[in-house]
């Protein structure tokens, strides 16, 4: 039986992760989550036969060296983090105290023999996009932002604990995604929750800043096959969608698709980390994935039909 660990199992992302994993009745899931940003409301809904949950913090050595010493993990998830441009830019230093949690991580790792750390990265380490597509090799990481900076800090410590102790790693380097089980203060999850609210939604600057935005479906099923298969070993790859939208046109089209009377208002834009436009090399995902990316209309519709996480 595999033993697996997830950090930040009561996010968005992880849970959805996590529920995955525990599908699997080869797996002896361990989810673990501060609580900080995460809802008990999102962990899954199976019994715990294969799988249960601790509330610990991965910053704090001795919250998370219990959980580690008590279990010999195959393969840690390592999803822990302080998310989202504003609550990130809001709040700084908080998202330095991150960097003690890939410390944290990979020491206990090392010395618990771990296969494998698989880490949970940002398209917001390239910053502002020099060259389109964003590829993985050729692409600056140039962001200033502290949540940038402190993902790619994550990333060298990654490559370290590789090159000093053989402790092999994935990253991935996530677009944005979206959902059913996405908090509503993300931008595709705000919008949808407007809409149906028939309340303005509200776009920062002009709304011609472009994004890509890849369903959890998408994201979960590319990241899991990297771990069964034994895919993309001590490498990094980017996890979104290469289909561009403005964010006035996908206000547009959620008001189109809810029927909503919603009208668009313009703030003014956010002084940082609003990047114009973001758009992936996905090559890497598309050989894990081997099917088709779902579409944005069909994403669209899988929250509506699911929308008790963001009314």
């Amino acid at each position: 039986m595999r033993k697996i660990l997830v950090t930040g199992g009561a996010g968005f992302v992880g849970s959805v992760l996590a529920e995955k994993l525990i599908a699997d009745k080869n797996n002896f899931v361990v989810v673990v989550d501060d609580l900080s940003t995460g809802s008990c409301k999102k962990l899954p809904k199976y019994p715990q036969d294969n799988w249960r949950f601790v509330k610990a913090d991965v910053n704090n050595y001795n919250d998370i060296s219990q959980v580690m010493f008590g279990h010999n993990f195959d393969f840690v998830f390592h999803y822990a983090a302080l998310v989202g441009v504003a609550r990130t830019q809001e709040n700084p230093y908080r998202v330095l105290n991150d960097i003690q949690g890939f410390k944290n991580i990979l020491d206990i790792s090392k010395n618990m023999s771990v296969r494998r750390v698989f880490f949970a990265s940002s398209s917001e380490v390239y910053g502002e996009p020099v060259d389109l597509p964003q590829n993985e090799y050729t692409t600056p990481l140039n962001s200033r932002v502290p949540y940038a900076v402190v993902k790619n800090v994550g990333e060298a410590f990654l490559r370290s604990y590789h090159k000093e102790f053989g402790l092999e790693y994935t990253i991935f380097r996530f677009f944005n995604t979206y959902g059913p089980k996405q908090s509503p203060d993300f931008v595709m999850s705000r919008f949808i929750k407007m809409a149906l609210n028939n309340e303005p939604i509200t776009i920062y600057g002009d709304g011609l800043q472009s994004r890509t935005f890849c369903h959890i479906e998408d994201n979960t099923d590319a990241c899991l096959r990297a771990a069964y298969e034994n895919l993309m070993v001590n490498d990094v790859v980017n996890i979104g969608n290469d289909n561009e939208i403005t964010i006035i046109d996908l206000a547009k089209k959620i008001i189109e698709i809810t029927n909503s009377k919603s009208e668009i208002v313009h703030l003014p834009p956010l002084p940082e980390g609003d990047m114009h436009r973001r758009l992936p090399d996905i090559t890497k995902m598309k050989e894990l994935l081997q099917r088709p990316l779902m579409s944005i209309d069909e994403g669209i519709k899988t929250i509506l039909d699911d929308t008790s996480f963001i009314l």
